[in-house]
């Protein structure tokens, strides 16, 4: 019996042995495979950690660099780094500087692409971070129905003649491209002025103006709504209606731009391509715009040109935006702080 009762113990021991074994092993290999899975999991996270972070930073300097207004920089950093040495032009450009720092609180600058538009598109740019609305007249007329008015109604079939900045384009097809670039204006100003939060106001100003298609049929539509202002003022001038803005007597006084035509054909289809806005023609932008331009004209400064409103007839409710300027052809944002 006690033989028995040994034998059946020592069976039992060894059979458990023999499970402890294979569960042992089972248990080994399930630990290796865990952390076999989990060393490839952190692995794999740490590879995507890192593409991202790559991709991350392609798509911001991609953005930047495409960005046509670019973010704030330090005003007098800018400035040193821009007109060093001891001509000067430079001596003076640095004052200039340094006077907006002192006197106007200007801290910082955007800097704005150095093109044919750079006056467009710092005016709209500050237009739409601000979330000006659009000017009163725009509100009670359909600004997309303005190609088909001058061309219909007004018989300006000269219009197909029309130039697209860059693309020179002319011929029949100019009424449907006006319309096209209408249509982005009205879209993209409506969606901006109504967003509230300036951070996400912020964000689609700065996707608008890294996309050269887009942003490049705004200009062409604020071109188009000067050149339809001036028609309508040479209209009125001819029927003596009404009178009309003293600068429209200023743009006919030209010998360049005696009429709408002539002012089409010599000024606006170059702007852009060859040209920037003149003087006379940012009086023009300011007041179809219904903004009070202010100008800091530092290659003028110490004179009384220094700092030039356009219109300088203009309503107390307009809004004001300021630019800087160097040379009266490429211009940057101002940016303020007390």
């Amino acid at each position: 019996g006690r033989h028995e009762v040994w034998s059946w113990k020592t069976a039992s021991k060894e059979s458990l042995c023999l499970m402890w074994q294979k569960v042992k092993v089972q248990l080994m290999l399930s630990m290796s495979f865990l952390t076999a899975v989990f060393w490839y999991c952190r692995r794999l996270y740490s590879f995507l950690a890192q593409l991202l972070k790559r991709w991350s930073n392609y798509l911001q300097r991609k953005l930047i660099r495409n960005l046509s207004v670019l973010p704030e920089v330090d005003l007098l950093g800018y400035s040193a780094r821009e007109w060093k040495g001891e001509t000067k032009q430079a001596k003076q450009m640095r004052e200039a500087y340094e006077e907006l720092f002192r006197s106007c609180h200007i801290k910082y600058l955007r800097q704005v692409k150095r093109d044919n538009y750079s006056v467009v598109r710092a005016v709209l740019f500050q237009i739409f971070s601000q979330g000006i609305p659009f000017p009163s007249w725009m509100k009670e007329r359909d600004i997309l129905k303005l190609p088909e008015k001058l061309l219909y109604s007004q018989g300006c079939n000269w219009i197909q003649q029309y130039s697209f900045g860059p693309e020179r384009y002319t011929g029949p097809n100019a009424f449907g491209k006006l319309r096209k670039c209408m249509e982005a204006l009205k879209t993209n100003w409506a969606e901006i002025s109504t967003t509230r939060d300036h951070e996400e106001r912020g964000n689609l100003c700065n996707a608008l103006f890294s996309d050269e298609s887009k942003e490049y049929k705004l200009y062409e539509a604020i071109k188009f709504i000067m050149l339809y202002e001036v028609v309508e003022a040479y209209e009125q001038i001819k029927s003596r209606e009404e009178p009309v803005h003293n600068l429209f007597s200023l743009l006919f006084a030209r010998e360049s731009s005696s009429d709408p035509l002539s002012f089409m054909m010599n000024h606006l289809n170059s702007i852009g391509d060859s040209i920037c806005l003149d003087q006379v023609e940012l009086f023009l932008l300011g007041y179809l715009l219904q903004v009070k331009i202010r100008v800091y004209r530092l290659h003028r400064f110490n004179t009384e040109e220094f700092q030039v409103n356009y219109p300088d007839e203009y309503r107390r409710e307009w809004n004001e935006i300021c630019l800087l300027t160097e040379d009266d052809r490429y211009y940057h944002i101002p940016l303020f702080r007390t």
